[in-house]
């Protein structure tokens, strides 16, 4: 089985184009087989509820909506930094299915001891 990946990710929709990026990089290694999870903080966070991560960042850019189903479809999970998201006041409830709220000591478990390779946006 190929290694993990984890992608951090601490941008939202204020630089979309960004978000695209860390998108397609997890896409791939989801897509390629490798556990992949992304981690999201700060506006991130809101990435990972229904109906947020939409529209298209610029001209030859794949849909956010495209990357967040191909994601999911490819097992990829979203952990959703629990200071981030309750500082913003959002509501679980609306969370994605592949989304739970976890900080980084659930990150490092799914890391575990064989490590990952790490991206950060």
């Amino acid at each position: 089985m190929p290694g993990k990946a984890v992608v951090s990710l601490t941008t939202g929709l204020e630089d979309p184009e960004k978000v695209t990026v860390a998108f397609l990089v997890a896409v791939g290694a989801a897509e390629s087989g490798r556990p992949t999870l992304m981690f999201l903080t700060k506006e991130a966070t809101r990435l990972a509820l229904d109906g947020i991560a939409v529209g298209t960042a610029c001209a030859g850019c794949p849909p956010l909506a495209d990357l967040i189903r191909r994601y999911a479809a490819a097992g990829g999970k979203l952990l959703v930094c629990p200071i981030c998201f309750n500082a913003r006041e959002l509501d679980k409830g609306d969370l994605i299915d592949n989304a739970e709220i976890g900080g980084t000591v659930p990150m490092w478990e799914w890391i575990g001891d064989e490590g990952a390779t790490t991206f950060s946006y």
